[in-house]
């Protein structure tokens, strides 16, 4: 059965979100704060953390900041109403999706079972050669695609940009996040090689490149691989 965290300080929230996910036989444990949560994380094995922006002593970027630098684990937020900027701050400090308060349950519980989902997809395919999308196939032990117009080899850092997101597909992934990755050095401020790199990915994979199906931009953020592939 799969496993969630909370940490939120609303106790009543925090209960009746663990009653909700029963439904979808999905287990969680509550944490009351920063701190507790993230001792919780070293004690047992989560598949996905629910965690609340605006907490006491450490808030939810602090515990976020904390959680990234040991776990790869998807992180859905909770912020506060028309709090645009905790979102755009969230998912740069690498959350994966976030839901404003209040929510309705159902939502809720489906980005759960969607998340989770898709980390434990990903995960499973660590040790497989392919990965298969709609209208693509991206072999990683030859580093070559197969698209509707035939296989290509890619330049290194074409190939490297598209399996990294590949593998994070539906997650937004910020051009820092990007960069260190593909890189593997840190980051500048210098958006114009991803910029460069990816524009040459869509006119290699995209029947119009103008309106891509794979990697999609998130204005303000980075890129999204298309969940929906």
């Amino acid at each position: 059965m799969n496993k969630i965290l909370i940490i939120d300080d609303d106790k009543e929230l925090c209960t009746l979100i663990k009653r909700s996910v029963l439904s979808e036989e999905i287990e969680a444990d509550i944490c009351n704060s920063g701190r507790e949560g993230i001792q919780q994380l070293k004690e047992q094995t989560y598949q996905l953390v629910i965690l609340d922006v605006m907490m006491p002593g450490m808030d939810g970027f602090e515990t976020l900041e904390e959680i990234r630098k040991e776990y790869s684990l998807p992180i859905l937020m909770f912020t506060a109403k028309n709090d645009s900027a905790s979102k755009v701050k969230g998912l740069r400090a690498g959350a994966d999706d976030y839901l404003t308060k209040p929510f309705d349950m159902d939502e809720l519980i489906a980005r759960i079972v969607s998340l989770i989902r898709r980390y434990t997809r990903f995960n499973q395919q660590e040790d497989i050669q392919q990965l298969t999308f709609e209208g693509l196939k991206i072999d990683i032990d030859n580093r070559c695609i197969t698209t509707e117009n035939g296989i290509f080899e890619l330049p290194p850092k074409e190939f490297d940009l598209l399996l990294f997101c590949a593998k994070n597909q539906g997650k937004i992934l910020t051009k820092q996040q990007i960069y260190e990755s593909v890189w593997g050095e840190e980051y500048v401020y210098d958006d114009s090689n991803i910029m460069a790199i990816i524009s040459r990915l869509r006119k290699k994979l995209e029947v119009t490149p103008g309106k891509p199906k794979y990697i999609q931009t998130i204005k303000g953020i980075g890129y999204r691989f298309n969940k929906e592939v």
